[in-house]
Parts: C-alpha cells; sequence; structure tokens
C-alpha cells in the first residue's frame, strides 16, 4: 500500500495545530468571562494545601492549561497572597484539572465540530455583548477541539501499515523508559500536555499502539508539561524558581510510582475498559485521570516535605509584594474613626512606597532593558491598584462615622493622596510600555538623552520618596522641600524638549526615539506633579 506522506503529514501538523489553537481559544474565552474571578478563588479557597488542590482542579478545568495555573499561583505566591504550602496544592491539583481536556475527548462527538463551530462563530462575530463574545470564543474552541482531532486521526489512519509504528510499539512496550522519554521529549516540543494526551488517544483508537506502548507515553506527556513552567521561571523570582522545580519532582516522582506498578496499572485500566466499555479515548482519559488523582493523592501528605526540600535547593529571599491590606482593621472604624484613620495611613504609607519602588524598577529597565525590572514595576503597579480600591472603600467606611475637624482633614488628605499615588503608579506603567516598545521596535535613543533622562528620573524619584517622608511625619520642610524640587523638574522638562528639538533639526535622533523620548518625560513630570499634590497636602494648601 502507498502511503502519501505529504497528506499524512498536512493532515497531522494541520489538526495539531487546530488543536492547540482551540485549547488557547477556549481557555482565554474562560478567562475573559470570569475576569478576575480566577485569580480570587486561587486567593481566597487556598486557605490550606487541601483547598488549594481543589482551587488549583477548578481553575485548570476552567482555562483548560495547568501552565496557565502555575502561572497564576506564581504571581499570588510573589504577591505574598499564597504560602509555599497552598501553592505546591494547587500545582497538584492543576495536574488533575488538565485531565478534563482528555475526557472531553473521550464523548465521540467529532461529528458535531463544524455546526460547533459555527454557532461559535455567530456569538464571536455577531454580537456586541462581550459576555456572549467570550462564551462563543469557548465554544468556538470547543468545536475546533474536535476538529483538529478528526484531522489529526485521518492523517495518522494509513501509518498502521507501516512496519516502523509496529516496532516501535514493540520497543516502547520492553522498555517503558523508552516511552517516558519519547513522550515527554514530544510535550516539550508542542508546549501543551493536552495536545499530546490527545494524540496519544487518536493513535491508541487508530490501533497504532497497543495499551503497553500507551501508559509510559502517557506518563512522559506529564513530565514534558512541567517545562513550560521551568522555562517561565528562567530568570524570574526565587518563588517562580520553587514552584516550578516542586511541578517537576511531583511529576518525575509519580512516574517512578507508575514504572514501578506498571503492569498492576495496565491489567487496572483494561479491566475498566472492559467493565465499563471504555471507548479507546476514553480509556487514555482514564488512565491519565487515575494516574494524576492517585499520584495527588500519594503525595499530597508530603507537601510540608516539598516546601523544605524545595526552599533547600533554592535558598535566598524573594522581595514579596504583598498586595493583601495589613492594616485596614473593619473593627477600628466602629471603635474609634481616629485610629481607623491612622491604620489607613500607615497603609497609604506603604502604597507610596510601591510608588517610589516602582519607578525605581522602571528606571532599573531603561538603565539595562532586563524584562525582571519591567515585570517588577508591573506586580508593584498592580498592588498599587489592589492597595486603592482596599483604602478607598475603607475610608469611605471611616467617612459614614462622626469625626472632629482634625479627624476630616485628615481623611480629605488620605482620599487625595491615595488618588495621587495611583496616578503615579499609571505613569510608571506608561513609561514600562514606552521602553518596551522602544526594545521590541530597536528604537534608539541617543547617549545624551539617555543620561538626561536618568537624571530626570534620579530627580522625579527622590521628590516621590520626600513627599512620602513628609506624610508620614507630617514634615512640612521636607514638604517644602518637595515644591521647590517640583520646579526644577519643570524647568528640566522645557529644557529635555528644547534639546529633543535640536537633535531632531540636526538629525542626531530618529522620529521614532523622539516621540518615545517625549512621552517618558512627560510622564515623569506628571509624576513630579502628583509628589508636590501629597506634599500640598501636608502644607494643608488644599484646604
Amino acid at each position: 500500500m502507498d502511503v502519501d506522506v505529504q497528506k499524512i503529514l498536512f493532515e497531522f501538523l494541520g489538526g495539531i495545530g487546530i488543536f492547540l489553537f482551540a485549547i488557547k481559544s477556549m481557555g482565554e474565552g474562560m478567562q475573559k468571562f470570569s475576569g478576575d474571578k480566577l485569580r480570587d478563588i486561587l486567593d481566597k479557597f487556598t486557605t490550606n494545601p487541601i483547598m488549594g488542590i481543589f482551587a488549583g482542579m477548578f481553575v485548570t478545568m476552567l482555562i483548560q492549561s495547568s501552565s496557565g495555573t502555575t502561572v497564576l499561583t506564581v504571581g499570588l505566591v510573589s504577591a505574598g497572597f499564597m504560602s509555599l504550602k497552598q501553592a505546591i496544592g494547587v500545582i497538584m491539583g492543576a495536574n488533575i484539572g488538565t485531565t478534563v481536556t482528555a475526557f472531553i475527548i473521550g464523548f465521540d462527538i467529532e461529528a458535531y465540530a463544524l455546526p460547533i463551530l459555527f454557532i461559535g462563530s455567530v456569538l464571536l462575530f455577531f454580537s456586541k455583548n462581550k459576555k456572549i463574545n467570550s462564551i462563543g470564543q469557548v465554544i468556538f474552541g470547543f468545536g475546533a477541539l474536535f476538529f483538529g482531532l478528526e484531522l489529526m486521526g485521518d492523517g495518522m489512519k494509513p501509518l498502521r501499515s507501516l512496519e516502523i509504528f509496529h516496532d516501535l510499539t514493540v520497543s516502547i512496550s520492553a522498555n517503558p523508559l523508552l516511552g517516558v522519554v519519547i513522550g515527554t521529549v514530544f510535550t516539550i516540543i508542542v508546549q501543551s500536555s493536552s495536545a499530546t494526551i490527545g494524540i496519544l488517544q487518536m493513535m491508541f483508537s487508530q490501533g497504532l499502539i497497543d495499551l503497553n506502548a500507551a501508559l509510559p507515553l502517557l506518563f512522559g506527556d506529564n513530565i514534558g508539561t512541567t517545562i513550560t513552567a521551568v522555562l517561565a521561571s528562567i530568570g524570574a523570582s526565587i518563588a517562580a524558581k520553587r514552584a516550578a522545580l516542586t511541578h517537576v519532582m511531583f511529576n518525575l516522582i509519580g512516574t517512578a510510582i507508575f514504572l514501578i506498578i506498571l503492569p498492576i496499572f495496565k491489567y487496572f485500566i483494561e479491566s475498566l475498559q472492559a467493565h465499563l466499555y471504555l471507548n479507546p479515548e476514553m480509556t487514555i482519559a482514564f488512565a491519565h485521570g487515575i494516574f494524576n488523582v492517585v499520584n495527588t493523592i500519594v503525595q499530597a501528605p508530603f507537601i510540608g516535605a516539598f516546601a523544605l526540600l524545595v526552599t533547600k535547593v533554592i535558598p535566598g529571599e524573594d522581595l514579596a509584594i504583598e498586595y493583601k491590606a495589613k492594616h485596614l482593621d473593619p473593627i477600628f472604624i466602629e471603635q474609634s474613626p481616629t485610629i481607623a484613620l491612622g491604620q489607613a495611613k500607615e497603609e497609604v504609607i506603604r502604597m507610596g512606597q510601591y510608588a517610589s519602588l516602582g519607578l525605581e524598577e522602571t528606571r532599573q529597565f531603561l538603565m539595562t532593558n532586563q524584562q525582571k525590572h519591567a515585570q517588577m514595576a508591573m506586580q508593584l503597579e498592580e498592588a498599587i491598584n489592589n492597595l486603592d480600591r482596599k483604602i478607598t472603600d475603607y475610608l469611605v467606611l471611616i467617612s459614614g462615622k462622626d469625626m472632629s475637624q482634625n479627624d476630616s482633614r485628615r481623611h480629605s488628605i488620605l482620599m487625595d493622596t491615595v488618588r495621587d499615588i495611583e496616578r503615579i503608579g499609571d505613569h510608571f506603567e506608561n513609561i514600562v510600555e514606552l521602553i518596551d516598545y522602544k526594545n521590541n521596535n530597536k528604537v534608539t535613543i541617543t547617549e545624551q538623552a539617555l543620561e538626561d533622562l536618568l537624571e530626570m528620573f534620579e530627580i522625579t524619584l527622590q521628590n516621590v520618596k520626600d513627599a512620602i517622608d513628609a506624610l508620614d511625619d507630617n514634615d512640612v520642610v521636607l514638604a517644602k522641600k518637595v515644591l521647590k524640587s517640583e520646579e526644577k523638574i519643570d524647568r528640566m522638562e522645557r529644557t529635555l524638549r528644547k534639546k529633543h528639538i535640536i537633535r531632531i533639526n540636526e538629525g542626531i535622533c530618529t522620529g521614532q526615539g523622539g516621540i518615545v523620548y517625549v512621552d517618558i518625560i512627560s510622564n515623569l513630570e506628571r509624576i513630579g506633579d502628583h509628589s508636590v499634590n501629597i506634599a500640598e497636602a501636608v502644607l494643608g494648601y488644599r484646604q
């Protein structure tokens, strides 16, 4: 029998491409539909590692990506929302949640793939409602999932006649470690365990491999999926590295256990297939699900040991950005508005310190072009936004209580200051995006222009710090210094604009470089203005 290699290759590659797009589409659709709720679920329902397992399962079922859940979890650990032990629980749960895709594939509804695609397209393109668009994206992804699988299956059918596949099955059956390695490498290449499990289901249903070969490949797929977290952790925080290492260890230990009991596991899956009348795809889905559930049950009691081990292997202290408010206890509002205002002020000062730290990270990003500084600045900006909401809500509750004239003044100052600090965060976020644009589009800024920018950064950063310190200590002298420094920042902004025009006229500076440069100094000048607002509040000029 002649085998059309091109047809096989094109159908297989096209099918896997559509499948990967489907997984991405379903995950993105669910994330858009749920908004920030997924992050809130991981934040609120991970009070202990066991709850973390269930939260990880649920979130991964929704977004169809264990890697996506791991990334969310790492962010929460870095933010101080979640301990390493809780994060390990979430990662274990994510491994169970990702098996849902395999069970979806097990339901043989490939014949309905095209009408499902049509329904998704109608909701996606013919509605102006964003929620309906998101649902349409999920349904479209669902249809594309089965269409991609059908295409892959059609492409693989002729391979049954090839002797090489028979020989490969025999080799893996005789040497399960070979299957683990092949499964691991293939998943590393594809970057999606859901896709490789889907391919495995198709191969098993087409009779290309038997269960003896399929199970080791399945174990390898689970190891291979950890590479996404490993790659994401390169150059990232210590928390990210520890979470990635935990993910790898969890799957390696699980694979080792199941390789030891492989004959028993194979017999159990065959019995399940016979008694429940499972189709081939569903048989692999059950094998995948049981592997991850048993793996989690066996290793969950050792979460504390995992946390201790990865901390020893990857030592060091991480810079923890605590998104959560630390001082805003509602009980103080009832007891004494004066004390509650003091607590709110402590939180505002912390918010201001995050603003100065974020501006410093932005400056470092401009100097070094290292993404870790950009990521840290964006995390700090997100923390500032979260504190802005929490502090404002707290101050609104205080405003409902009877306050003295002095407390009313303090309340007004804090309300204004929170807005100013939040705007400082927005401005350094703008600068990070401008530097990103500069780097991505290879826009050049002259050496002299860069020196001028860094000088303006230095003065602006010091002004923000002085404004926050003046508020903290109610220091009138320091507040006046902020006002004087702002005059220097305004003069510098005008001077730098003139120097920029001269460089443009001399042909030294490019148009794109000039736009980035002017926008950065404009944002720095606005940050200076917000520092002045804080200082004026301390001086009582706003009253």
